[in-house]
């Protein structure tokens, strides 16, 4: 029987799924991509995750999201973390802009955004949470690509995709690494570029989710955070698209939902065949994707993503999202039946395959 759920793991996370079964104990961290409405087809596993699976939840467990999973992460540390991610789906897959939006007007819709899916205690709720530890990921921008003029920040976005086709290191003359976290000190601390650590704040939350999310030429940068270096911060995605990060120096598993069976290290890796995460990284690391036979079930045979807002009509999307939304559902069931029976356990693949 076909399952709505491929699971990859690293060969650490698939030996102590096989020899415990799929135990929310087993897991200290949660992850969450870049990809905007790509997101769609994980709300039901989001909803089951934050809702069911780790509900009753003893010890710190600690998300880390960019850009639209940045988003989600936050949903989680709020106090009906099942509500805030449904206020973000529904304000999300009903979203509409004029016919040639500017940067501002696409700002200003993601800000009201944001604030819908925070309410009015949302920003305290996350700064505060010592068992759902947030992390944060925007990028403080150098040079011409903190510049909002379109012109300079094109230039500087194609020096720095060009000096990141030759060497990924090379994106850190453009940008650096911001990690907006939860609790006294980040529990996440990476070198692989030069990163600064801020602490989450009720003043700062709802800007550090606005810049994790402004993506380069589409959203205006969000300047100059509260607690943070000043400057202007973009999107975590440009660093850290779908991560490439040492998870295997953590305790623990880390439990990641992904869009996409194949992981991209940074935005400008998209198109870079030769670009893949480093398979080690993932040692611990247990992926939730959609299988093949649920994305032939969508309208389309994909999943959603931004160039829907271009290649259909207001209505036609809606629809369309919506069904994905609905569809997602079956993820979620079908990891149920693994916790709880066991069932497709055999079937976990290892991620270096």
């Amino acid at each position: 029987m076909s399952s709505s759920l491929t699971v990859i793991a690293g060969r650490r996370a698939c030996a102590l799924l096989k020899e415990n079964g799929f135990r929310q104990e087993l897991f200290n961290g949660l992850a969450a991509a870049s990809g905007g409405p790509k997101w769609f087809i994980l709300f039901g596993l989001d909803r089951y995750l934050f809702g069911d699976f780790f509900r009753d939840r003893l010890t710190p467990l600690h998300t880390v999201g960019s850009s639209a999973g940045a988003w989600q992460m936050s949903c989680f540390a709020q106090q009906d973390p099942v509500a805030a991610i449904t206020r973000l789906a529904d304000y999300y897959s009903h979203e509409t802009y004029s016919d040639k939006p500017t940067t501002q007007e696409i700002t200003d819709q993601a800000r009201v955004m944001v604030q819908h899916m925070l309410g009015s205690k949302g920003a305290e709720e996350i700064a505060s949470n010592s068992l759902i530890q947030t992390h944060l990921l925007a990028n403080r921008c150098r040079g011409l690509v903190a510049s909002e003029a379109p012109w300079l920040q094109t230039l500087g976005l194609g020096l720095a995709a060009t000096a990141n086709a030759i060497s990924r290191k090379w994106l850190g003359t453009f940008f650096e690494r911001a990690i907006f976290h939860a609790g006294a000190r980040s529990h996440y601390r990476f070198d692989d570029f030069n990163t600064r650590y801020i602490r989450l704040t009720p003043e700062n939350v709802e800007d550090a989710l606005m810049a994790s999310g402004s993506i380069p030429l589409v959203l205006q940068g969000v300047q100059n955070i509260n607690g943070a270096p000043t400057g202007t911060y973009r999107d975590g995605g440009i660093i850290d698209y779908h991560f490439d990060l040492p998870f295997r120096d953590y305790d623990g598993l880390l439990l990641y939902p992904h869009f996409s069976q194949e992981v991209t290290p940074g935005w400008f890796d998209k198109k870079l065949s030769y670009r893949r995460v480093a398979p080690e990284n993932y040692d611990n690391v247990v992926l939730l994707t959609p299988s093949t036979e649920l994305i032939d079930r969508l309208p389309y045979q994909k999943i959603s993503d931004r160039n829907d807002f271009k290649n259909l009509d207001t209505t036609t999307r809606q629809k369309y999202w919506q069904t994905v939304l609905n569809e997602s559902q079956r993820m979620a069931e079908d990891l149920d039946a693994m916790i709880h029976h066991g069932k497709g356990l055999e079937n976990i693949r290892l991620i270096a395959e």
